[in-house]
């Protein structure tokens, strides 16, 4: 209970966020935000070493999410518009490719890094985060040399918090969006809050390197999989992640129930690569249906959706894990998860739009 409401923490940074602030890189610029939000993480990391008590650990946890909800629209937004920059000729595929790819691959390697810092470092529980800090404060320096893509001087609405509404005209095929990038998430959820455990308890697994190696290799598969398929056609990708989670949830459960190891990972990595080809393809979607001015607004309620469904099972997981078996928690759980994310796909395959290049994108 004490772990799942320390994760809440975060869950609740990352909403308060994305409503509060997220959206305002549409015209205080994409490099500010991204610099402030970097700085805002950095300062997470300093609650961290200096308070490691269950507070401070609250406190850190809800300071990092404001830092991630800031983070995730403005960097994927100033992702794209760089490269639509750089590489006018490219389609949004491409773009929301190269953004999905950063985003996973950073939440990849988290749990490689912290898994070799527990199994081989001194000082697990503040070395990571004395690492970070350093890092982050050089990633500010760095961005601050990065071209801005919003003109910032040119007048801007009135602040107002995120509003939930759909790109106009848009309301079905955003929704579809929103509940792909939710599904991915949930399964990015179910994996890693339920993998530690079976691998401690079902596979009798002490290794923390194997702990984040596991969960590194299910988000891992997940950008490498947007990177290989960005060449085909977005229906053809999301029949392809559909398939995956088919695969992969069964081939969970079934390693889980057997129980047989090799065949648990295996399943989380198909999975994993069907994920990150429904998050990709949500992002393109949700970019290609909002308007240039409005990408950064659009794309805080998608990641805002898709927190939703990374926080919501993990939070369940941790509620119901102490009167219901692992065991059922994960059938079930893989059951919704599979339904949400069949459903997910089928719909954004019947209001896939066609794909735009580069330079309808800058236009309007």
């Amino acid at each position: 209970p004490v772990v799942t409401f320390i994760f809440a923490a975060f869950a609740v940074g990352v909403v308060f966020s994305l409503f509060l602030i997220g959206h305002i890189s549409d015209w205080a610029g994409r490099r500010r935000m991204a610099v402030i939000a970097v700085l805002v993480s950095a300062l997470a990391a300093v609650v961290f070493i200096v308070w490691n008590s269950v507070p401070g650990l609250i406190v850190a946890r809800f300071v990092d999410g404001v830092s991630v909800g800031m983070l995730s629209a403005a960097a994927t937004a100033h992702l794209a518009e760089l490269r639509a920059r750089a590489r006018p000729a490219e389609t949004a595929v491409v773009a929301a490719s190269v953004a999905g790819a950063a985003n996973l691959g950073g939440l990849a390697l988290g749990p490689l890094v912290g898994g070799l810092f527990a199994e081989f470092a001194p000082d697990p529980l503040e070395l990571p985060h004395i690492v970070f800090l350093v890092l982050f404060i050089a990633a500010a320096f760095v961005l601050r040399h990065v071209p801005e893509t919003v003109d910032t001087s040119a007048r801007h609405p009135a602040y107002r918090p995120q509003r939930l509404a759909f790109p106009a005209g848009s309301g079905a095929a955003f929704a579809a969006a929103g509940t792909g990038a939710a599904a991915s998430f949930a399964l990015f959820a179910l994996f890693t809050s339920l993998a530690p455990t079976f691998l401690h308890d079902t596979f009798h697994v002490s290794d923390h390197l194997v702990d984040g190696a596991t969960v590194f290799a299910v988000f891992g598969a997940a950008a490498l999989a947007q990177l290989l398929l960005v060449r085909v056609a977005q229906r053809a990708q999301l029949l392809i992640a559909m398939l995956c989670f088919v695969v992969g949830l069964v081939s969970i459960a079934a390693g889980a129930l057997i129980p047989a190891l090799a065949l648990f990972i295996t399943g989380g990595i198909v999975a994993g690569s069907g994920a990150g080809i429904m998050f990709r393809s949500a992002i393109a979607a949700a970019g290609a249906l909002s308007a240039p001015d409005r990408r950064g607004e659009t794309l805080a309620l998608l990641f805002l959706i898709a927190y939703g469904g990374l926080v919501a099972p993990v939070l369940l997981v941790g509620l119901s894990l102490p009167s219901v078996g692992e065991t059922t928690v994960l059938l079930v759980f893989s059951a919704v998860v599979l339904l949400a994310t069949l459903g997910a796909g089928v719909a954004m395959r019947r209001h896939s739009l066609p794909e735009r290049t580069r330079s309808d994108d800058r236009s309007g």
